[in-house]
């Protein structure tokens, strides 16, 4: 799996995994099928209501040519701004947009990648996409060249390693500390590891804050009262009473 690294406005480093192309390929599929079928939905309510009319001149030649081509677009545009930058292909494959310089996306970056999905999309079936994607080392079709974006993946494909579980065999020899851990998700979990690992790479006080703040964070949710005298042991000691209790 590649992964890019986000520097963000706090100096914080973060490691992203990029989406694959075949992730980004079953999205936008997903994509077309949502479209299609809306579009069919549309001049069917057309037919009904306005007859042969929709066939006429340029009537049809908006109808079937212009409408399913700007509605996709359009539909682009506005679910990567209203949804976080995810349309409903990528919601589905837990993918999403984000700029390469750690900012939000504006209006004007899903913009140029809504309208860029006319050259390297649309016109030429996906294939300059697909190249381009499968190619750059940062996985950018044309819509994220202009934009300064890219796509990960929001799920992150980290796995615990085996020194995480080799010493835990079962509730019988290992008695959990935070049995409250078990409300959390398996991806929580994932995203502290990960976390633990960017503070020993990168030990700098924007990291160490980081961790502080999760730590604060974590305690709220679990409602654990006392104040861990080791930030990062306690980290260590969720993900090993996860384990445990979720094996």
């Amino acid at each position: 799996m590649e992964t890019i690294e986000i520097l963000t406005s706090q100096n914080v480093r973060i490691e992203y995994d990029l989406a694959s192309l075949r992730d980004r390929m079953l999205a936008f599929s997903i994509d077309v099928v949502v479209v299609g079928i809306s579009y069919l939905i549309i001049i069917s309510i057309l037919s009904a209501t306005l007859g042969g009319l929709i066939n006429e001149g340029m009537n049809g030649y908006f109808v079937y040519g212009l409408l399913p081509v700007f509605g996709f677009l359009l539909y682009q545009l506005f679910c990567e701004v209203l949804r976080d930058g995810q349309s409903f292909g990528k919601s589905v494959m837990s993918i999403k947009v984000i700029r390469l310089d750690g900012k939000e996306p504006s209006l004007s970056d899903y913009m140029l990648r809504a309208a860029f999905h006319l050259v390297d999309s649309i016109l030429c079936l996906g294939v300059v996409a697909s190249l381009l994607v499968g190619s750059s080392p940062k996985r950018q079709r044309l819509g994220d060249l202009t934009a300064n974006t890219t796509v990960i993946r929001t799920l992150p494909s980290l796995e615990f390693q085996l020194e995480d579980i080799a010493s835990i065999d079962s509730l019988e020899s290992y008695q959990p500390q935070f049995p409250e851990v078990k409300q959390l998700k398996e991806e929580d979990m994932l995203l502290i590891k990960s976390m633990i690992n960017r503070h020993k790479d990168y030990q700098n006080d924007a990291h160490r804050k980081v961790v502080k703040e999760t730590v604060a964070h974590l305690q709220e949710i679990l409602q654990i009262t006392n104040r861990p005298k080791d930030d990062i042991h306690f980290l260590k000691t969720l993900i090993r009473d996860y384990i445990v209790l979720t094996r």
